[in-house]
Formats: structure tokens, C-alpha cells, sequence
């Protein structure tokens, strides 16, 4: 899905970089250092935009860069779109080019406002099981060096340790490609100073073994693991631990793994089916299947709460995921994704926001 968005965002930037030359090159300034004539005032809008994306590639990266061009055409689209309807156009204040720009402006300015900083998101679940009280906090998706750095992870950590969870859970992409070997090193050891009765635990993203990352270019997958475990996180890939004979806390493999177990064949396998199941599974894609085991509650990522307007619910549309975010049920397992800490490169987030989650259940 994400190569087909991305095959569809380089066209849609592309064509819209046609689109902004001649839009820009409306502009009454352009007009006037042009003295009407079309070719200098495109080639003059040509430079602008040009300019702008270099700056904007600089400043942020080239794929924040196009997200801000695209934006920037979408209002461009809507305004034009706008002034045809009401037929009301002005040369003297030119308001169906200046307008889109200070919308886009304000609407990206929330968006990385909302992707930046982090908020605790809450929820308060009952069980007919055995587990008594549970306090756990889930993150997923920091994707290490996108909107922070391994500092910036162990200060979040800080804040999590304020609400002194009994277990911390981390549902996938830790890290990323991008990711240097010093923030791993860091934000391992940040996981290794938190305190809290249970422990961390962590399962797999699609991310964290990395797209790109060869052999001699960073950190390996087993020298993030050996990182983890020497600081007391407890890696599971198909496989469960049962904590203070309470409840089991069950890690599933990346779906993108070729040969991962299903869910009957690893949840099916504990023995004690009594007990609370928790499932950290990265990818919120397997909801039939998991809700037909005795899972309890499934916890995922991945989806980034669905990053951006109008894309979010784009995974749901094309039956990529089941749910894009928040709470369900599904006959008697509970369902969370979290919108993730963080996110794949892209700083902005609209319609959602970066966050932690924190689950108080409440058992017998």
C-alpha cells in the first residue's frame, strides 16, 4: 500500500508542480516583473517553487518537503475551486492565491504542533479474569530521529514514569533506518533506567529491522537486540511470557515475516487460558483471526493514527488494516491502536496527534 502512495505522490507532485507554475505565475507581482509576458512569468514561478522546495528539503527533509508542496496544492485547489463557484475574483488583492497559502501555513503549523509533542491518551478496561489491577502503558512507532532523538525518547520515558505503570509495552518500530547507532544505544539505555514492577517488553515493526540498512551502515537487528537485553527489555517473536502468574504477555512477529505463526498456532499454545492475554501485534491487520483465540486485548501501531487528512483512513478503504485507530471489540477480545510517539518521517500529524497510551484494567 505504502509504494503504491508513494508511486501516487510523486505524480500528484509532479502534476502539481505544473499546476503551482502556472498558479504562482498569477500572481500580481509575478505578472508585473514578467510585463505580461507568460514564459518569463513561469519561468520566474518555475525558480520560485524550485527555491522553495530546495529551502523547505534543507530546513526539514525532501519527503516533509513534498508533504508541505502538496498541501500547498491541495488549498491552491480548494480556493480556485472556491473563487470559480462564487465567480468572485480580485486582481487588485489577489485572494484565491495569498489565502491558500495562509491556510496551508496555519493548518501545517497545527499538524506539526500535533506531531511533535506528545499527549497521554487513557483507557479503562474490566475483565471477568483473574488479574486483579493493571496498570500498563503502551508506545509503538518512535521511529527513532524522525521527531526526536534518543535524549528526546528518555525524556519521554521520564513522563511515562510519572504514571507509574506496572508494565511498559512497546508494539513495534522502535527504531528506523534512519535511526543512528548512538540514539539506539541511548534510548536502550533509557529503556534500561525505567522502573516499574513488570518490566518492558517489546515485539517487532515492520521498521525496526530495517528496509535499507546493510551490512557496515549502522547497527544490525542483532545488535539492537543484543542492546535491548542487555538493558532488561525482554524481546518476544512468536512467543509469550507469563507474568506473576497473572497474565501472559504475548509478542507476535512483524506480519510482513514470511513464515510468522498464526494466531491460533502461538496463542493457541499457552497453556493456561484462564489468565489475562495480552497480544502486542504491530500491525492491526489480523482482527478476524485474533479475536477467534481468547486473547484478551490486542495492542497495535503502524497506522500513525492515520498521519495525514485526507489519507487517513486509506488503509481501511483499500482493506490494508482493520483499524486505522483507538478502541474495539470484536466478540471478546479488545482491540487498541495507539497513533504512535512518533512516526515514519513525516513531522506532521493532522486529525491525530502523537501519543502514549495508558490501560488501567480492571479484573477480579
Amino acid at each position: 500500500m505504502w509504494l503504491m502512495i508513494f508511486g501516487i505522490s510523486i505524480a500528484a507532485v509532479i502534476l502539481g508542480f505544473i499546476y503551482m507554475i502556472a498558479a504562482v505565475s498569477k500572481f500580481p507581482g509575478i505578472k508585473k516583473m514578467s510585463k505580461e509576458r507568460k514564459w518569463v512569468g513561469y519561468l520566474i514561478s518555475f525558480l520560485i517553487i524550485a527555491a522553495g522546495l530546495v529551502v523547505m528539503g534543507y530546513i526539514t527533509s525532501p519527503i516533509n518537503a513534498a508533504v508541505i508542496f502538496l498541501n500547498l496544492i491541495l488549498f491552491m485547489l480548494i480556493f480556485a475551486l472556491a473563487a470559480k463557484i462564487i465567480k468572485k475574483r480580485s486582481e487588485k488583492f489577489y485572494w484565491q492565491g495569498w489565502l491558500p497559502v495562509i491556510a496551508c501555513t496555519v493548518y501545517l503549523l497545527i499538524a506539526l504542533y500535533l506531531g511533535v509533542n506528545v499527549w497521554r491518551t487513557n483507557y479503562t478496561l474490566t475483565t471477568d479474569k483473574e488479574v486483579g489491577t493493571l496498570r500498563v502503558a503502551v508506545i509503538a512507532d518512535s521511529h527513532m530521529g524522525t521527531t526526536f532523538d534518543g535524549e528526546g525518547f528518555e525524556k519521554h520515558l521520564e513522563k511515562i514514569q510519572a504514571d507509574n505503570p506496572d508494565i511498559l509495552l512497546i508494539a513495534g518500530d522502535f527504531v528506523d533506518d534512519g535511526t543512528s547507532d548512538e540514539d539506539m544505544v541511548r534510548a536502550c539505555a533509557a529503556l534500561g533506567k525505567f522502573s516499574c514492577k513488570y518490566g518492558v517488553y517489546f515485539a517487532y515493526g515492520n521498521h525496526d529491522r530495517g528496509y535499507y540498512r546493510s551490512p557496515g551502515k549502522g547497527f544490525t537487528d542483532t545488535d539492537l537486540v543484543s542492546e535491548l537485553e542487555k538493558n532488561g527489555v525482554t524481546v518476544l517473536k512468536d512467543d509469550y511470557v507469563l507474568i506473576d502468574d497473572r497474565f501472559y504477555v504475548v509478542g507476535r512477529e512483524d506480519a510482513g515475516v514470511t513464515g510468522r505463526m498464526s494466531a491460533e498456532e502461538l496463542i493457541g499454545g499457552i497453556p493456561d487460558k484462564d489468565k489475562y492475554m495480552i497480544v502486542l501485534d504491530h500491525q492491526p491487520n489480523d482482527y478476524t483471526n485474533e479475536a477467534a483465540t481468547d486473547a484478551d486485548l490486542v495492542l497495535s501501531g503502524h497506522t500513525h493514527g492515520g498521519q495525514l487528512i485526507p489519507i487517513t483512513y486509506i488503509g481501511e478503504w483499500f482493506g490494508v488494516n482493520d483499524r486505522t485507530y483507538g478502541y474495539e471489540k470484536r466478540e471478546g477480545t479488545e482491540f487498541i491502536v495507539t497513533s504512535g510517539i512518533s512516526a515514519w518521517e513525516i513531522i506532521f500529524k493532522s486529525g491525530t496527534k502523537s501519543e502514549y497510551v495508558l490501560i488501567n484494567i480492571n479484573g477480579k
